[in-house]
């Protein structure tokens, strides 16, 4: 059998612990024997990233800029725990957070559904997508905690030189203190990227934040959002017969809880963290979860939702068998291949792209499962196997 062709190359950045384990698996049983891969790779496993003072890093976000499509593995964000263990110079950042920075994108994280697992939540009948700011807020904070009695000030010194001083608190003994950021032209670009989303999937986009405690920050969310719909998107919205719509982020989770699903809810960047657990963990699990980041110009960065799942690979270091759910990782590898055949015109690989898709989903409904999707499934007679035989299922379905 002749192998699909591509003309363009994805980006790839390689990760970290068992996702990597399951990366090399994915690549050689389910798309090497089919597709004549063409990507620009990336090494952004902790080690690499130390040895090149995390230049890796950089190198691979200008890249997805440059080719446009993208896939990421799961890395590790070092703790104190980390820099121990792996012997680093420094803690490096969040190599989601500087990609993220660095396109100026928007992540979209969407619940991967199968019948035989029902939602936690009973009225959901379809996906939610969590459209989660990429920029900004208490990811790009700076910190101070004092062990003395004091005034704690906000201060801004304008280009001009005018300064604006604001008293936080006066502090009566030790404590915290947290600025953070955000600027308008990031908001902007979430607004636009969250806006063209919505179109391209013809859903409702709901957006929340808590104006009516963060008058000015959380507020300004609220302003640029509406007056980038009312100029450029209320009557492609219209045409579309899509809707648009602002609320409270206490009052988001209640109408969410009791919708039926099937919109688009954004978030600023910590509640979109926190709110795509929710939406993952309440549709199944987090291991069935896509994630997407897009950028405003139209780039494209597909990975997994969740971590580089420690446990089980200090596990497989033991030699012990893992049955560690690949889905999220398969699914990033099936829609960066797809964008890049739908922007290249290569209708061969975005219909293999679809294939992979229905081969995971065959798969499960014939009720072969790892062991968290097992516990949880329904109305069919459940196989609990390890990672490598799910992986050799999905390929024989695929073939």
């Amino acid at each position: 059998m002749s192998k699909i062709q591509m003309q363009t190359p994805i980006v790839e950045m390689d990760g970290d612990e068992m996702t990597r384990v399951l990366w090399k698996m994915i690549k050689d049983e389910l798309i090497l024997p089919f597709v004549e891969l063409n990507t620009e790779y990336y090494d952004l496993g902790l080690p690499e990233r130390d040895r090149t003072n995390d230049e890796v890093t950089h190198e691979a976000a200008e890249a997805a800029k440059r080719l446009g499509v993208s896939v990421k593995c799961a890395t590790i964000t070092p703790n104190a725990q980390r820099m121990e263990e792996y012997k680093l110079k420094e803690m490096w950042k969040s190599p989601n957070g500087t990609i993220r920075s660095i396109l100026d994108g928007t992540v979209f994280r969407t619940p991967i559904i199968i019948d035989s697992i029902k939602p936690v939540v009973k009225n959901w009948k379809k996906p939610i997508t969590i459209a989660r700011h990429a920029y900004g807020d208490v990811y790009k904070a700076v910190e101070i905690r004092t062990d003395e009695p004091g005034t704690a000030e906000l201060v801004f010194t304008g280009a001009s030189g005018k300064v604006s001083r604001k008293t936080i608190q006066k502090l009566f003994g030790a404590g915290m203190l947290q600025g953070m950021h955000n600027s308008e032209a990031s908001v902007e670009s979430f607004a636009r990227s969250c806006f063209n989303y919505a179109l391209e999937l013809g859903q409702d986009l709901w957006f929340s934040t808590k104006d009516t405690i963060s008058k000015i920050y959380d507020g300004a969310f609220k302003e640029i959002f509406q007056k980038i719909f009312d100029e450029e998107y209320a009557k492609r919205f219209n045409e579309a017969g899509i809707k648009y719509f602002y609320t409270l982020i206490d009052d988001a989770v209640a109408r969410v809880i009791r919708s039926e699903g099937g919109f688009i809810w954004a978030c600023k960047n910590y509640d979109g963290d926190v709110m795509s657990d929710m939406v993952s963990t309440a549709f199944g699990s987090l291991a069935m979860m896509t994630s997407v980041l897009v950028s405003p110009d139209g780039k494209f960065e597909y990975e997994a939702a969740h971590g580089t799942v420690t446990r089980h690979y200090y596990r497989y270091l033991n030699g012990e068998e893992t049955s560690t759910n690949p889905m999220a990782t398969i699914f990033a590898w099936s829609g960066a291949l797809r964008k890049r055949g739908e922007l290249d015109g290569n209708a061969e690989l975005a219909a293999f792209a679809d294939k992979l898709e229905k081969a995971c989903f065959d798969t499960l409904a014939s009720g072969v499962m790892t062991k968290d999707l097992a516990s949880l499934a329904e109305g069919v007679e459940v196989k609990s196997v390890n990672t490598a035989e799910f992986i050799k299922t999905i390929a024989e379905k695929l073939a």
